[in-house]
């Protein structure tokens, strides 16, 4: 996930995308440990929208990532 210069928060599965970046393990369990923790909102220093969630949970779900 990066937070763009412009301040706008992605889903970036390449990590190339420029910006303030924060990464976890591609595993769903992780995903949810981060969500629970807040750990992107901290990392990022902004909100992380539920929508943005759910796609980052659809991707791993989609790619097998399941725990």
């Amino acid at each position: 996930m990066v937070r763009t210069p412009d301040g706008d928060v992605l889903l970036d599965l390449t990590g190339k995308q420029s910006g303030r970046g924060a990464y976890i393990c591609p595993d769903i369990n992780c995903l949810k440990k981060a969500r629970k923790a807040k750990r992107f909102e901290r990392a990022l220093s902004c909100s992380i929208s539920d929508e943005l969630y759910e796609k980052m949970e659809n991707t791993l779900l989609q790619a097998g990532n399941n725990g």
